[in-house]
């Protein structure tokens, strides 16, 4: 859907969109000018008996930022045990247990931040701002997130100065304005 803006040089500078499926940001979504981020809003869900087979417990426990996660003994099996209220739904968890699954296809959805900045020679980096905290997670097409993307586009196009890169033009007309 968004080919066209790429295929020639139709904005007013070079432009990083990025996506990634959790906080984690492995898709390089703090410093992305546009980021299309998977959100979860429920705590993982843990196979007990297959965490030992697959799951390193001390290095489970040590990924979750929120001390969410401790060791715990499950029907005979060492496992974890999630403290709901603690977790932040980053999937910390996830990338060092797949036994721990944050998936859930009725809940999840995706966000757009905005903003983000590598740093050059002449500016530090700037990290990324939420725009929309939620959207549904539709499948294959995302109508929802690609019409935000694609206004957010359109408007940047329209009112940024040439060679402006997103960053520069929210923080010259204020991110009042900009939302």
């Amino acid at each position: 859907v968004l080919f066209d803006y790429f295929k020639e040089h139709k904005l007013p500078a070079k432009l990083r969109v990025s996506l990634a499926c959790c906080l984690n940001m492995c898709g390089a979504v703090h410093c992305s000018d546009i980021a299309i981020l998977g959100i979860h809003r429920h705590a993982p869900v843990t196979n007990h008996a297959q965490t030992k087979k697959v799951c390193e417990i001390p290095s489970v426990v040590a990924s979750c930022p929120t001390a969410a996660i401790r060791p715990a003994t499950v029907d005979g099996h060492q496992s974890v045990e999630v403290i709901e209220e603690n977790c932040m739904y980053c999937a910390n968890c996830y990338t060092v247990c797949p036994s721990m699954p944050l998936n859930d296809p009725l809940n999840d959805g995706v966000s757009i931040w905005v903003g983000g900045k590598v740093s050059n020679a002449r500016s530090e980096p700037m990290f990324s701002k939420l725009a929309v905290p939620y959207l549904p997670n539709n499948p294959p097409r995302w109508p929802e997130a690609t019409a935000v993307v694609k206004k957010i586009l359109k408007t940047y196009k329209e009112d940024a100065k040439d060679w402006e890169r997103m960053n520069d033009w929210i923080e010259r007309i204020g991110w009042p304005r900009f939302f």
